[in-house]
């Protein structure tokens, strides 16, 4: 159902770097300083404090003021579809399957971004969308879930029944990645009969991933999705308590699929030459070479990964995913099956 393919996870020293956004979850928001133009990005929740630095960097070099709206992967999506009508959203940063969702349903315009030195199967036709942190699917855990869950089986324990959680798939990236990924393990049927055993343990729908890290810090609940990055930024800046995993199949293997951030340039949008000015930046060697220190992903130019690095330092991206395999899906072909592949998740799970 898409392409095999086992990206190079590199070890990259991280520096800790403390800095905060306030998103403005429930509008546009107000705008930035400096009283020039603002233009509007639409970002599923995750790069935040990564946002603030390079953004304020952005507006001293441009002038050019950025406001965050961060919320699920579909729901900015839908939100930019919605607003077709009077455009607020400049920039669109969203996960697969989305981004190619909102290519497809005409939300994006070309970018003119020189998109050379990233993979090419990441770029969009014409240049439309690109990635700008490289990241992968992961599971955390309370330290009270004891023994800790290391398997896809571990996770169908009684003992996880109403303390389980993952994001929606069809609404969220990463609960989306959770159904392409097992669907990749186990066929379609199988994943299918998985998720139905998993339903006995889920606590219910959630439409954003990043909700769910506070519940299994503090208790609430003891196992969740998530993603490399976002779950490593919620330890280091929020000083979450959980463990990040990747779940061991039957045959002993770890795989995971990659799930990069991707940003396009809205159709219609109200600072078009400002928001491609901005998708320009974050593609640059000079911010690229702070993916890994301060949003805690992977840089997706190609020159910034070494693979001769060696050391694997704690809590960073490499050290997560040694020895896993990260798989990158043919995300056109998941798209074009996921109205029906959704529907049948839904049927399966009763949800």
């Amino acid at each position: 159902m898409g392409i095999r393919k086992s990206l190079r996870v590199t070890a990259i020293a991280l520096t800790a770097v403390s800095v905060s956004l306030t998103a403005a979850c429930g509008g546009t928001g107000s705008s930035g300083s400096g009283g020039g133009e603002t233009l509007t990005v639409y970002s599923a929740d995750g790069l935040g404090t990564w946002y603030k630095g390079q953004f304020d960097k952005f507006t001293k070099d441009t002038g050019i003021n950025v406001n965050v709206v961060e919320a699920g992967s579909g729901e900015v999506v839908s939100r930019v579809e919605k607003e077709q009508s009077n455009p607020q959203a400049d920039l669109l940063v969203t996960l697969p399957p989305f981004i190619q969702k909102a290519d497809k349903s005409g939300l994006l315009q070309p970018s003119g971004v020189d998109t050379a030195g990233i993979p090419a199967d990441q770029v969009g036709p014409g240049g439309n969308y690109l990635p700008i942190v490289d990241n992968a699917l992961s599971f955390i855990a309370n330290p009270g879930a004891q023994p800790q869950p290391a398997t896809w089986d571990d996770l169908l324990k009684p003992e996880y029944k109403d303390k389980l959680q993952y994001s929606t798939p069809g609404q969220a990236g990463d609960g989306t990645a959770v159904l392409v990924l097992l669907q990749h393990l186990l066929g379609k049927p199988g994943a299918l009969e998985y998720l139905a055993k998993l339903q006995a343990n889920n606590v219910g729908p959630s439409s954003s991933t990043g909700k769910l890290q506070p519940k299994v810090s503090n208790g609430e609940l003891l196992v969740a999705n998530g993603d490399v990055q976002m779950n490593l930024g919620s330890i280091k800046d929020e000083g979450s308590k959980f463990a990040i995993f990747i779940p061991t199949a039957a045959d002993g293997t770890k795989t995971t699929v990659s799930l990069p951030y991707v940003a396009g340039v809205t159709k219609g949008a109200p600072h078009a030459d400002a928001a491609k000015k901005l998708l320009a930046y974050l593609v640059t060697e000079d911010v690229q070479k702070t993916v890994a220190p301060q949003a805690l992903g992977m840089p997706v130019l190609e020159s910034l990964v070494n693979p001769s690095e060696s050391a694997v330092e704690p809590n960073t991206p490499a050290a997560v995913l040694k020895g896993v395999t990260v798989w990158v899906p043919d995300w056109d072909a998941v798209l074009t099956d996921l109205d029906a592949d959704v529907a049948a998740y839904q049927k399966a799970t009763g949800s």
